[in-house]
This record gives structure tokens, sequence and C-alpha cells, in this order.
């Protein structure tokens, strides 16, 4: 695979950092990951780092050198992560579990898969233009979405900072089918906290990643969140991917995401922590074999 990869992160005006970001590869797949620890909650930093080595180690074990079902093992991660957070807890008898925001991407065979939890975005940028993000799972979304809010203005929505989804809360978070996309020469895929995209608008974000000089640009990014936060800079995580192969995407050409909604016959991931931490691997194996059943037979494919 021909990619070039970059990332930086910055403690901003707190007092320690809570962000964890990463990236492993094989010879065939690559996977990337930003965690945001919630600072809201206590030891939001644990439950950021239990996320990344939960998803690194999966991914160590499972990617032979490929991973044989990417949006299975985005799906699968996810939830292991959130339980190894629960234990940890548990094991440690925290008076409250950590919690954490999470955005992880798989790049293989040519296609990005991408899933996430929380308000830690990635972008997919191609010939200048942001062609797919993922949307927050936060109160300011869902009222953006009812046509309530204008997403101008957001940022400074009293309500901006309250998320509607995380790994480590009281109840398992409902877990979505990754969004894919096929890669083209010179995209770039940009993962992020929301440290770096809250004081940033998108121009300032594409106007920083030209994938020239990758590792500069993307440390020039968090240097410019940081003083447009000014004294209230939350940490600032960035990792960027320039993607390498195939050809130039011309510039009318539709990008077709299959972003799923779970139909309405499948039942959420959203089991008790109690009944969650009793779930072998094999129960979410069966679990995500019923969404991708339902999800075949209401897009009707065979």
């Amino acid at each position: 695979m021909k990619y070039s990869v970059a990332q930086d992160s910055r403690v901003g005006a707190r007092r320690y950092n809570q962000d964890r970001l990463g990236h492993w590869a094989t010879s065939d797949t690559l996977l990337m990951v930003v965690a945001d620890g919630m600072g809201g909650h206590l030891h939001g930093e644990i439950a950021a780092q239990l996320a990344l080595e939960s998803l690194a180690h999966d991914f160590r074990s499972e990617a032979k050198p490929k991973l044989s079902d990417p949006d299975m093992f985005l799906f699968r991660g996810l939830a292991r992560a959130h339980g190894a957070i629960v234990r940890e807890a548990q094991e440690r008898n925290l008076r409250e579990t950590p919690r954490t925001v999470l955005v992880a991407c798989v790049v293989q065979d040519g296609y990005a898969y991408w899933s996430h939890v929380g308000d830690s975005r990635l972008y997919l940028i191609r010939r200048g233009r942001v062609v797919a993000r993922t949307k927050d799972h936060s109160r300011v979304q869902q009222l953006i979405d009812r046509g309530q809010l204008r997403e101008e203005a957001a940022p400074t929505h009293p309500e901006r900072n309250i998320l509607t989804r995380c790994l480590g809360s009281e109840h398992a978070p409902r877990l979505e089918p990754a969004a894919i996309a096929r890669l083209a020469k010179d995209d770039l895929i940009l993962m992020c906290s929301d440290g770096l995209w809250g004081p940033l608008n998108e121009r300032q974000l594409l106007d920083g990643l030209c994938a020239k000089d990758l590792r500069k640009e993307v440390s020039d990014l968090a240097t410019l969140a940081e003083a447009r936060a000014g004294r209230q800079c939350d940490n600032v995580s960035l990792l960027a991917m320039a993607w390498g192969e195939g050809d130039v995407a011309p510039a009318n050409e539709p990008l077709t995401l299959p972003f799923h909604e779970l139909p309405t016959d499948v039942q959420d991931f959203t089991a008790s922590e109690a009944d969650f931490m009793r779930m072998s691997d094999e129960d979410i194996e069966r679990e995500i074999a019923e969404i991708k059943a339902a999800l075949r037979k209401h897009s009707g494919t065979p």
C-alpha cells in the first residue's frame, strides 16, 4: 500500500492530555484511531488508552496480513473496547467508569472503512473539498437534524458538550455498521478530536491540508487550533493519511457511501452492563450477523 501518515497531539490549556491516538499496519491493511477521554468524568485518559490498546490488540491478532471483514472488525472492536473499560473500572474499584469518544478507520484493498462513537471526527477530503464526514453523536447534532439549530450556531450553543454516545457509559452504546468509501489517489483522511475541529471552520481545515508536507501541515493545524482557542484550548489531537494509489478521481465523480441506519427489526447493541459483560465473542458475532442479514434484506441484496 502506498500512503503517508502524520499525527500530532497537544495538551492545549488543560492540565494534562486525555487524548490518545495511533496507527498500526501490515503490508495489506492499516488501522488508525483517535480517542478523546471525556474530561467531565474521572480518568478519561484511562478510557482512551484502554480503547486504543484494545483495538490495537485486535488488529495485531486478526490482520494476517489482511482483516477478513473490516466492517465486522470495527463493530466488534468498539464493543470489546467498551467492555475493556468497564472491566478496568470494576477491577480498580473506581467510583465512576471512565469514558471516551473515539473514531477508528481501516484502510484495505483501496477502501476506507470507518466507525465512531461520540464527537471525534473523520473527514474524507478529495480535490480540496470534504466529500464525507462523520456525524457527531451529540445533543447539538440532534437539534441540527431536527431543524431546530443552524450548524453555524453549534460552536456557541450551551449544550454543545452534551454527548449522546460514548465508550464506558452506563449502557453500552448503539454501534452501527461502518461507512465505506473507495479511495482515489491523493485522497486525504483527517481524524481528530473536538479540540481541533471546535476552534476551526471547515475552510481552515481544508486550507491546512494539501499533502505536500503532511507532517508540517498536521503540526501547523494543531498550532492554529491552539491559537484560535486561546485560554480555553482543549487537548488537540489529529491524525492524517494521504493515499497514494489508484487514479485521481474526476472532479464531478459522485461518492457513494453506505451510511447504514439499523432496520427497526434489528435489536440495538445496547445491553445493560451486566448483560454486556456476560456476552462472549460468539454472542457478539451473532449480533453482528443478525444486523448484516437484516441490512441485506432491506437493501435487496442476496
